[in-house]
């Protein structure tokens, strides 16, 4: 059968996958192939000018050259690098043996030629390295908290474009619900700071951890009711937590001391 598919003019295919009996085999309509008759014939009596099967897309030949243009699909057996873009660092030796030299490329002496780890990257050699000479850079540039946000701003015009009413309290809850901020990220555990853009024309009771000097004289000039929220406080060791306390129990009976002692000059 190799022999046949390799001579014949209308077929040139490879060795086929197929493991069955050519006796069994039916056409299809919806096959890319096509055979002449009911009963395909033995391969032994096939004639080269009736030929068994017939492309209905393209001609063998060009399928093959459709192949060999087309790049090959992507899977795990045929993944790798670039030819070129890998290469095998190289080996150096120890002495004269190796044939690269005396130092191998190690030099005559130095840190750097002496066995062991060597040296951490960036290591100048002791002078100012280079990511220490270049300017550093404040904020979010370069990697610290002053330039990030420590509130969710909200300007007195969007408080009044939201549309509350007399008496109504305006909180971070509330303004999340009339769609006026929608903080996401990191600004979901940030708190509310009222700032003074624009103007106010009802009262409302307003609960805020900040609010700008500015906005503070508009809000109490509009008779608003301002509601200052504590903050978290921060964490400290126990030990300094308990120097605080002793610290402000001696300050208050030093205080209670000199106001005795006013009391007393005074009445005398």
């Amino acid at each position: 059968m190799a022999t046949y598919l390799s001579s014949s003019p209308f077929l040139r295919l490879t060795a086929s996958p197929f493991k069955g009996n050519f006796d069994r085999l039916r056409p299809s309509g919806s096959s890319l192939f096509s055979f002449y008759g009911t009963r395909v014939q033995s391969l032994s009596s096939f004639s080269p000018v009736k030929p068994l099967i017939r492309c209905r897309a393209a001609s063998i030949s060009e399928l093959e050259a459709a192949s060999s243009t087309s790049p090959a699909r992507f899977r795990l057996n045929n993944l790798g690098p670039q030819p070129g873009s890998r290469k095998r660092s190289k080996r150096k030796g120890r002495g004269i043996a190796a044939g690269q030299g005396n130092s191998c490329g190690f030099g005559m002496r130095g840190q750097k030629s002496r066995s062991g780890p060597g040296v951490r990257k960036g290591f100048e050699g002791g002078q100012m390295p280079l990511y220490r000479r270049i300017p550093k850079l404040r904020g979010i540039a370069g990697g610290m908290h002053a330039g990030l946000p420590k509130f969710v701003p909200v300007n007195l015009k969007d408080i009044e474009a939201a549309g509350f009413k007399e008496g109504d309290e305006v909180s971070l809850e509330s303004l999340k619900k009339k769609g006026v901020i929608n903080p996401s990220g990191r600004e979901r555990s940030l708190p509310l700071k009222i700032l003074a853009d624009g103007d106010l024309s009802v009262k409302l009771s307003i609960k805020a951890r900040s609010f700008s000097a500015a906005a503070r004289e508009k809000l109490v000039s509009a008779g608003c009711n301002l509601t200052v929220l504590p903050g978290r406080k921060k964490w400290l060791k126990p030990s300094v937590v308990k120097n605080l306390a002793r610290a402000e129990e001696y300050f208050a009976k030093k205080r209670a001391t000199l106001t005795a002692a006013e009391v007393a000059s005074v009445s005398n």
